[in-house]
Protein backbone atom coordinates (compact mmCIF):
# COMPACT_ATOMS: atom_id res chain seq x y z
CA UNK A 1 0.00 0.00 0.00
CA UNK A 2 2.01 3.10 -1.14
CA UNK A 3 -0.51 5.51 -0.15
CA UNK A 4 -2.93 5.87 2.93
CA UNK A 5 -4.80 8.94 1.61
CA UNK A 6 -8.59 8.23 1.72
CA UNK A 7 -7.93 4.53 2.61
CA UNK A 8 -9.74 3.27 5.68
CA UNK A 9 -8.20 1.60 8.24
CA UNK A 10 -8.58 0.05 11.22
CA UNK A 11 -6.40 -0.08 14.32
CA UNK A 12 -7.01 -2.69 16.71
CA UNK A 13 -5.84 -2.70 20.20
CA UNK A 14 -5.76 1.13 21.85
CA UNK A 15 -2.41 0.69 24.54
CA UNK A 16 1.01 3.36 23.56
CA UNK A 17 1.79 1.12 20.12
CA UNK A 18 -2.48 1.46 18.82
CA UNK A 19 -2.30 5.35 19.58
CA UNK A 20 0.91 5.93 17.80
CA UNK A 21 -0.47 3.82 14.78
CA UNK A 22 -3.76 5.69 14.88
CA UNK A 23 -1.59 9.44 14.71
CA UNK A 24 0.92 8.06 12.00
CA UNK A 25 -1.98 7.09 9.62
CA UNK A 26 -4.04 10.00 10.21
CA UNK A 27 -0.85 12.22 8.82
CA UNK A 28 -1.06 10.51 5.83
CA UNK A 29 -4.26 10.76 5.37
CA UNK A 30 -6.42 7.67 6.29
CA UNK A 31 -9.88 7.36 7.21
CA UNK A 32 -8.93 5.80 11.11
CA UNK A 33 -11.36 4.00 13.19
CA UNK A 34 -9.70 1.70 16.00
CA UNK A 35 -11.26 -0.93 18.31
CA UNK A 36 -10.01 -2.12 21.71
CA UNK A 37 -10.98 -5.29 23.35
CA UNK A 38 -11.05 -3.16 27.37
CA UNK A 39 -12.35 0.38 25.64
CA UNK A 40 -9.76 1.62 27.20
CA UNK A 41 -9.94 5.03 24.91
CA UNK A 42 -12.03 7.12 23.34
CA UNK A 43 -12.17 10.42 21.11
CA UNK A 44 -9.85 9.51 18.77
CA UNK A 45 -10.76 9.48 14.66
CA UNK A 46 -13.91 6.98 15.17
CA UNK A 47 -14.04 3.88 17.14
CA UNK A 48 -15.80 1.14 15.91
CA UNK A 49 -18.46 -0.84 18.18
CA UNK A 50 -18.57 -4.03 15.86
CA UNK A 51 -15.84 -4.01 13.51
CA UNK A 52 -16.93 -6.89 11.77
CA UNK A 53 -20.17 -4.58 10.34
CA UNK A 54 -17.39 -2.58 8.03
CA UNK A 55 -15.46 -3.37 5.43
CA UNK A 56 -12.03 -1.84 5.77
CA UNK A 57 -8.84 -1.41 3.36
CA UNK A 58 -6.15 -1.91 6.16
CA UNK A 59 -6.34 -3.61 9.86
CA UNK A 60 -2.92 -2.79 11.65
CA UNK A 61 -2.60 -4.80 15.03
CA UNK A 62 -1.19 -3.61 18.29
CA UNK A 63 1.60 -5.94 19.71
CA UNK A 64 -1.27 -6.70 22.79
CA UNK A 65 -3.55 -8.42 21.09
CA UNK A 66 -3.48 -12.15 21.10
CA UNK A 67 -3.94 -13.44 17.40
CA UNK A 68 -4.56 -17.30 17.92
CA UNK A 69 -7.83 -18.20 18.56
CA UNK A 70 -8.82 -14.18 18.02
CA UNK A 71 -12.44 -14.00 16.19
CA UNK A 72 -11.83 -10.11 15.05
CA UNK A 73 -8.54 -11.02 13.18
CA UNK A 74 -9.33 -14.36 11.98
CA UNK A 75 -12.43 -13.27 10.24
CA UNK A 76 -11.06 -10.23 8.42
CA UNK A 77 -8.36 -13.00 7.21
CA UNK A 78 -10.73 -15.35 5.65
CA UNK A 79 -12.35 -11.75 3.74
CA UNK A 80 -8.72 -11.72 2.33
CA UNK A 81 -8.68 -7.70 3.87
CA UNK A 82 -4.69 -7.70 4.62
CA UNK A 83 -3.74 -7.50 8.45
CA UNK A 84 -0.35 -6.20 9.44
CA UNK A 85 1.33 -5.00 12.71
CA UNK A 86 2.55 -2.36 14.18
CA UNK A 87 5.86 -2.96 13.32
CA UNK A 88 5.42 -3.00 9.94
CA UNK A 89 3.40 -0.44 9.60
CA UNK A 90 5.95 1.74 11.24
CA UNK A 91 8.95 0.11 9.51
CA UNK A 92 7.24 1.18 6.01
CA UNK A 93 7.45 4.63 6.68
CA UNK A 94 11.00 4.30 8.36
CA UNK A 95 14.40 5.76 6.40
CA UNK A 96 18.21 4.90 7.03
CA UNK A 97 19.53 1.54 8.42
CA UNK A 98 17.18 -0.42 10.75
CA UNK A 99 18.52 -2.90 13.59
CA UNK A 100 16.36 -5.52 14.83
CA UNK A 101 17.08 -7.28 18.85
CA UNK A 102 15.16 -10.30 19.72
CA UNK A 103 15.76 -13.08 21.95
CA UNK A 104 14.33 -14.20 24.95
CA UNK A 105 15.92 -12.48 27.32
CA UNK A 106 18.74 -9.41 27.05
CA UNK A 107 16.60 -7.59 24.08
CA UNK A 108 16.04 -4.08 26.27
CA UNK A 109 19.78 -3.97 27.61
CA UNK A 110 21.61 -4.93 24.22
CA UNK A 111 18.36 -2.25 22.54
CA UNK A 112 19.86 0.68 24.74
CA UNK A 113 23.57 -0.35 24.56
CA UNK A 114 23.43 -0.15 21.28
CA UNK A 115 21.68 3.29 21.05
CA UNK A 116 24.20 4.33 23.60
CA UNK A 117 26.95 3.64 21.71
CA UNK A 118 25.72 5.59 18.52
CA UNK A 119 24.93 8.61 20.94
CA UNK A 120 28.71 8.65 21.89
CA UNK A 121 29.76 8.10 18.47
CA UNK A 122 27.76 11.07 17.05
CA UNK A 123 25.29 9.09 15.39
CA UNK A 124 21.58 9.90 15.00
CA UNK A 125 19.65 7.25 16.39
CA UNK A 126 16.46 6.05 17.49
CA UNK A 127 15.58 3.74 20.18
CA UNK A 128 12.52 1.98 20.02
CA UNK A 129 9.91 -0.62 19.95
CA UNK A 130 9.35 -3.07 22.71
CA UNK A 131 11.42 -0.84 24.88
CA UNK A 132 9.12 1.51 25.31
CA UNK A 133 8.67 4.07 22.09
CA UNK A 134 6.66 2.35 19.27
CA UNK A 135 8.47 2.57 16.11
CA UNK A 136 5.30 4.26 14.55
CA UNK A 137 5.88 6.99 16.67
CA UNK A 138 9.69 7.79 15.09
CA UNK A 139 9.23 6.37 11.89
CA UNK A 140 8.44 9.93 9.85
CA UNK A 141 11.07 11.58 12.14
CA UNK A 142 13.83 9.57 10.24
CA UNK A 143 16.26 10.35 7.79
CA UNK A 144 19.00 8.66 5.56
CA UNK A 145 21.67 9.37 8.31
CA UNK A 146 19.05 7.46 10.76
CA UNK A 147 20.05 4.22 12.60
CA UNK A 148 16.67 2.64 13.98
CA UNK A 149 17.43 0.50 16.44
CA UNK A 150 14.45 -1.79 17.35
CA UNK A 151 13.92 -4.17 20.25
CA UNK A 152 11.38 -6.53 18.94
CA UNK A 153 9.01 -8.74 20.63
CA UNK A 154 7.54 -12.33 19.56
CA UNK A 155 4.03 -10.13 19.97
CA UNK A 156 5.67 -7.77 18.01
CA UNK A 157 6.61 -10.30 14.72
CA UNK A 158 3.28 -12.61 15.62
CA UNK A 159 1.99 -10.74 12.57
CA UNK A 160 4.87 -9.51 10.99
CA UNK A 161 5.18 -9.74 7.13
CA UNK A 162 7.36 -6.37 6.05
CA UNK A 163 9.56 -5.84 8.78
CA UNK A 164 12.78 -6.47 7.36
CA UNK A 165 15.90 -5.24 9.52
CA UNK A 166 19.61 -4.47 7.77
CA UNK A 167 21.05 -6.23 11.20
CA UNK A 168 19.04 -8.30 13.52
CA UNK A 169 20.24 -10.59 16.35
CA UNK A 170 18.89 -13.22 18.10
CA UNK A 171 20.14 -13.47 21.67
CA UNK A 172 18.93 -16.72 22.98
CA UNK A 173 15.94 -18.68 23.33
CA UNK A 174 13.59 -20.16 26.19
CA UNK A 175 10.42 -21.18 27.05
CA UNK A 176 8.69 -17.78 27.34
CA UNK A 177 4.80 -16.74 26.64
CA UNK A 178 3.67 -20.01 26.16
CA UNK A 179 0.21 -19.03 27.18
CA UNK A 180 0.27 -16.78 23.69
CA UNK A 181 1.50 -19.13 21.80
CA UNK A 182 0.52 -22.57 22.91
CA UNK A 183 4.12 -24.09 22.70
CA UNK A 184 7.50 -23.08 22.28
CA UNK A 185 7.96 -24.25 18.75
CA UNK A 186 5.24 -21.66 17.75
CA UNK A 187 7.37 -19.30 19.96
CA UNK A 188 10.78 -19.80 17.78
CA UNK A 189 9.05 -19.69 14.64
CA UNK A 190 7.70 -16.61 15.31
CA UNK A 191 11.00 -15.68 16.25
CA UNK A 192 12.75 -16.73 13.51
CA UNK A 193 10.52 -14.21 11.48
CA UNK A 194 12.68 -11.15 12.18
CA UNK A 195 15.05 -13.10 9.88
CA UNK A 196 15.59 -12.18 6.73
CA UNK A 197 17.83 -13.01 3.03
CA UNK A 198 19.82 -9.94 2.68
CA UNK A 199 20.28 -8.61 6.07
CA UNK A 200 23.63 -9.12 8.35
CA UNK A 201 21.94 -11.66 11.40
CA UNK A 202 24.49 -11.80 14.59
CA UNK A 203 23.80 -15.15 15.93
CA UNK A 204 24.65 -16.63 19.53
CA UNK A 205 27.01 -19.39 18.99
CA UNK A 206 26.74 -20.35 22.80
CA UNK A 207 23.22 -21.07 22.53
CA UNK A 208 22.33 -24.17 21.68
CA UNK A 209 18.85 -23.02 20.06
CA UNK A 210 20.16 -20.16 18.69
CA UNK A 211 23.17 -21.14 16.85
CA UNK A 212 21.74 -23.34 14.22
CA UNK A 213 18.79 -21.49 13.59
CA UNK A 214 19.68 -19.99 10.11
CA UNK A 215 22.24 -21.24 8.47
CA UNK A 216 24.14 -19.57 6.42
CA UNK A 217 27.70 -18.34 5.42
CA UNK A 218 26.44 -14.51 5.97
CA UNK A 219 25.89 -14.45 9.35
CA UNK A 220 28.15 -13.71 12.50
CA UNK A 221 28.33 -14.90 15.15
CA UNK A 222 29.22 -13.80 19.20
CA UNK A 223 30.71 -16.33 21.90
CA UNK A 224 32.45 -16.07 25.17
CA UNK A 225 34.83 -18.63 23.70
CA UNK A 226 37.61 -17.91 21.17
CA UNK A 227 37.11 -17.80 17.51
CA UNK A 228 38.20 -17.33 13.96
CA UNK A 229 36.03 -14.62 13.17
CA UNK A 230 33.14 -12.82 14.71
CA UNK A 231 33.05 -11.34 18.40
CA UNK A 232 34.21 -13.01 20.87
CA UNK A 233 36.29 -12.90 23.99
CA UNK A 234 39.83 -14.00 24.26
CA UNK A 235 42.80 -13.23 27.20
CA UNK A 236 40.48 -11.67 28.48
CA UNK A 237 39.19 -9.12 26.23
CA UNK A 238 36.56 -8.91 23.33
CA UNK A 239 37.34 -9.21 19.84
CA UNK A 240 35.52 -8.65 16.78
CA UNK A 241 37.30 -10.52 13.82
CA UNK A 242 41.00 -9.83 14.44
CA UNK A 243 40.82 -6.21 16.66
CA UNK A 244 40.86 -5.78 20.28
CA UNK A 245 37.97 -3.77 21.11
CA UNK A 246 38.53 -3.67 24.81
CA UNK A 247 39.31 -5.41 27.86
CA UNK A 248 36.45 -7.15 29.49
CA UNK A 249 37.17 -5.79 33.20
CA UNK A 250 36.10 -2.35 31.95
CA UNK A 251 32.40 -3.68 31.05
CA UNK A 252 30.09 -2.15 33.62
CA UNK A 253 26.95 -5.30 33.56
CA UNK A 254 27.32 -8.38 35.74
CA UNK A 255 27.57 -11.41 34.34
CA UNK A 256 28.79 -14.25 31.53
CA UNK A 257 25.04 -13.56 30.37
CA UNK A 258 25.02 -9.93 30.30
CA UNK A 259 28.91 -10.37 28.68
CA UNK A 260 27.03 -11.95 26.00
CA UNK A 261 24.89 -9.57 25.57
CA UNK A 262 27.42 -7.04 25.39
CA UNK A 263 29.29 -9.14 22.24
CA UNK A 264 25.93 -8.38 20.68
CA UNK A 265 25.65 -4.79 21.17
CA UNK A 266 29.71 -4.08 19.97
CA UNK A 267 29.03 -6.91 16.90
CA UNK A 268 25.87 -4.63 15.62
CA UNK A 269 28.10 -1.59 16.20
CA UNK A 270 31.26 -2.41 14.81
CA UNK A 271 28.98 -3.40 11.88
CA UNK A 272 27.87 0.15 11.74
CA UNK A 273 31.26 1.20 11.54
CA UNK A 274 31.47 2.55 15.02
CA UNK A 275 35.21 2.74 15.99
CA UNK A 276 36.53 0.56 18.52
CA UNK A 277 37.41 3.54 21.20
CA UNK A 278 34.34 4.94 21.05
CA UNK A 279 32.50 1.78 21.91
CA UNK A 280 34.49 0.95 24.65
CA UNK A 281 33.70 4.02 26.19
CA UNK A 282 29.97 3.77 25.57
CA UNK A 283 30.34 0.33 26.91
CA UNK A 284 32.20 1.01 30.21
CA UNK A 285 30.13 3.20 30.95
CA UNK A 286 26.57 2.13 29.83
CA UNK A 287 24.19 2.29 33.00
CA UNK A 288 21.42 -0.75 32.57
CA UNK A 289 17.52 -0.61 32.42
CA UNK A 290 15.99 -0.17 35.47
CA UNK A 291 14.46 -3.11 37.17
CA UNK A 292 17.01 -5.51 35.66
CA UNK A 293 19.21 -6.55 37.98
CA UNK A 294 19.37 -3.01 39.54
CA UNK A 295 20.45 -2.70 42.65
CA UNK A 296 18.74 -0.25 44.79
CA UNK A 297 20.53 0.19 48.03
CA UNK A 298 20.49 -1.27 51.97
CA UNK A 299 17.25 -1.59 53.88
CA UNK A 300 16.74 -1.49 57.15
CA UNK A 301 18.91 -4.85 58.06
CA UNK A 302 22.03 -4.14 56.17
CA UNK A 303 20.67 -6.39 53.49
CA UNK A 304 21.41 -5.39 50.16
CA UNK A 305 18.15 -4.95 47.52
CA UNK A 306 18.18 -6.04 43.88
CA UNK A 307 15.06 -5.66 41.48
CA UNK A 308 15.01 -7.38 39.14
CA UNK A 309 11.14 -6.99 38.36
CA UNK A 310 12.07 -7.57 34.69
CA UNK A 311 12.75 -11.19 35.04
CA UNK A 312 9.46 -12.73 34.17
CA UNK A 313 10.54 -15.98 32.98
CA UNK A 314 13.09 -18.99 33.45
CA UNK A 315 15.86 -17.82 32.21
CA UNK A 316 16.01 -14.60 33.45
CA UNK A 317 15.49 -15.69 36.87
CA UNK A 318 18.80 -17.58 36.18
CA UNK A 319 20.66 -15.28 34.92
CA UNK A 320 20.30 -13.04 38.25
CA UNK A 321 21.30 -16.21 40.48
CA UNK A 322 24.08 -16.70 38.02
CA UNK A 323 25.57 -13.23 38.18
CA UNK A 324 24.86 -12.88 42.04
CA UNK A 325 26.79 -16.80 42.96
CA UNK A 326 28.27 -16.80 45.85
CA UNK A 327 26.08 -14.16 47.77
CA UNK A 328 23.44 -15.02 50.57
CA UNK A 329 20.47 -14.47 48.84
CA UNK A 330 16.65 -14.12 49.62
CA UNK A 331 14.31 -14.68 46.76
CA UNK A 332 11.33 -13.32 45.66
CA UNK A 333 9.43 -15.03 43.21
CA UNK A 334 5.49 -15.10 42.04
CA UNK A 335 3.32 -13.24 39.96
CA UNK A 336 1.13 -14.68 37.00
CA UNK A 337 3.00 -17.94 35.40
CA UNK A 338 2.93 -17.86 31.29
CA UNK A 339 2.53 -21.83 31.49
CA UNK A 340 6.19 -22.35 32.20
CA UNK A 341 7.74 -25.20 33.74
CA UNK A 342 10.10 -24.54 36.61
CA UNK A 343 12.08 -27.61 37.26
CA UNK A 344 14.67 -26.37 34.48
CA UNK A 345 15.41 -23.47 36.87
CA UNK A 346 15.01 -25.53 40.47
CA UNK A 347 17.26 -28.41 39.59
CA UNK A 348 20.21 -26.34 39.42
CA UNK A 349 20.50 -26.52 43.17
CA UNK A 350 21.46 -22.41 43.39
CA UNK A 351 21.92 -22.18 47.35
CA UNK A 352 19.05 -19.51 48.36
CA UNK A 353 18.95 -18.53 52.24
CA UNK A 354 15.09 -18.37 51.51
CA UNK A 355 12.49 -18.67 49.13
CA UNK A 356 9.31 -16.46 48.91
CA UNK A 357 6.38 -17.25 46.95
CA UNK A 358 3.91 -14.68 46.17
CA UNK A 359 0.72 -14.14 43.67
CA UNK A 360 -0.92 -16.50 41.33
CA UNK A 361 1.79 -18.78 40.64
CA UNK A 362 2.55 -18.54 44.51
CA UNK A 363 1.57 -21.98 45.60
CA UNK A 364 2.70 -23.72 42.31
CA UNK A 365 6.77 -22.25 42.90
CA UNK A 366 6.40 -23.24 45.72
CA UNK A 367 5.01 -27.02 45.02
CA UNK A 368 7.87 -27.05 42.27
CA UNK A 369 10.61 -25.94 44.18
CA UNK A 370 10.10 -28.38 47.52
CA UNK A 371 11.03 -31.05 44.98
CA UNK A 372 14.25 -29.93 44.79
CA UNK A 373 14.79 -29.62 48.43
CA UNK A 374 13.43 -26.09 49.12
CA UNK A 375 11.68 -24.77 51.16
CA UNK A 376 9.62 -21.86 50.98
CA UNK A 377 6.81 -19.42 52.83
CA UNK A 378 3.74 -18.28 50.35
CA UNK A 379 2.00 -15.37 50.20
CA UNK A 380 -0.87 -13.75 48.40
CA UNK A 381 1.10 -10.47 47.48
CA UNK A 382 4.19 -9.21 46.65
CA UNK A 383 3.56 -6.53 50.03
CA UNK A 384 3.74 -9.85 52.52
CA UNK A 385 6.50 -11.33 50.97
CA UNK A 386 8.40 -8.22 51.53
CA UNK A 387 7.38 -7.95 54.56
CA UNK A 388 8.73 -11.44 55.25
CA UNK A 389 12.00 -10.36 53.81
CA UNK A 390 12.84 -7.84 55.79
CA UNK A 391 12.10 -9.81 59.01
CA UNK A 392 14.11 -12.41 58.05
CA UNK A 393 17.25 -10.98 56.03
CA UNK A 394 20.01 -10.04 57.75
CA UNK A 395 23.52 -7.34 56.89
CA UNK A 396 25.54 -8.99 54.29
CA UNK A 397 22.26 -11.01 52.63
CA UNK A 398 20.76 -9.77 49.26
CA UNK A 399 17.27 -9.84 49.15
CA UNK A 400 16.47 -10.17 45.37
CA UNK A 401 13.04 -9.87 43.56
CA UNK A 402 13.31 -11.51 40.20
CA UNK A 403 9.86 -12.95 39.96
CA UNK A 404 9.84 -15.46 37.15
CA UNK A 405 6.25 -14.61 36.07
CA UNK A 406 4.16 -11.43 34.76
CA UNK A 407 3.41 -8.74 36.62
CA UNK A 408 -0.80 -8.66 35.62
CA UNK A 409 -2.51 -10.75 38.57
CA UNK A 410 -1.34 -7.52 41.00
CA UNK A 411 0.07 -4.89 38.91
CA UNK A 412 -0.37 -3.78 35.18
CA UNK A 413 3.36 -3.78 34.42
CA UNK A 414 6.91 -5.23 35.62
CA UNK A 415 7.74 -1.25 35.73
CA UNK A 416 5.04 -0.99 38.39
CA UNK A 417 5.95 -4.38 39.75
CA UNK A 418 9.31 -3.12 40.21
CA UNK A 419 8.27 0.35 42.15
CA UNK A 420 5.73 -1.05 44.40
CA UNK A 421 8.43 -3.42 45.43
CA UNK A 422 10.94 -0.58 46.14
CA UNK A 423 8.11 1.09 48.25
CA UNK A 424 7.42 -2.09 50.16
CA UNK A 425 10.99 -2.87 51.22
CA UNK A 426 11.88 0.74 52.11
CA UNK A 427 8.99 2.52 53.30
CA UNK A 428 10.00 -0.10 56.07
CA UNK A 429 12.60 2.43 56.92
CA UNK A 430 10.86 5.18 58.13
Amino acid sequence: MKSFQGKRVLVYGMGTSGQAACKLLHKQGACVSYYDDEQRFSNFYGCEANPLSKNFDLIVVSPGIKVIGNEIISHFLLNKTRVISELDLGYMFCKGRVVGITGTNGKTTVTMLVGAILKEAGRENFVCGNVGLPISSIATDTTKKSVVVCEVSNFQLELSSLFKADIATILNLAPDHLDRHGSFEEYVRVKKKIISKKQTLFLNLDDELVKNINPSNKNIFFSLRPLNRGVYVKNSAIYYNKTKIMPISEVSLVGDKNLLNVLAAVGIACKLRVKPRIIRKAVASFVPAKHRIEYLGKCRSGADVIDDSKATNISSVDMALESLYGRKIILLMGGLNKDCKFDSLFSKGYPLEKLICFGQAGRYLADCAKKYGYESEVFETLEEGCRCALENSEDGEIILLSPGCASFDEFSSYAVRGERFKEFIFEENK
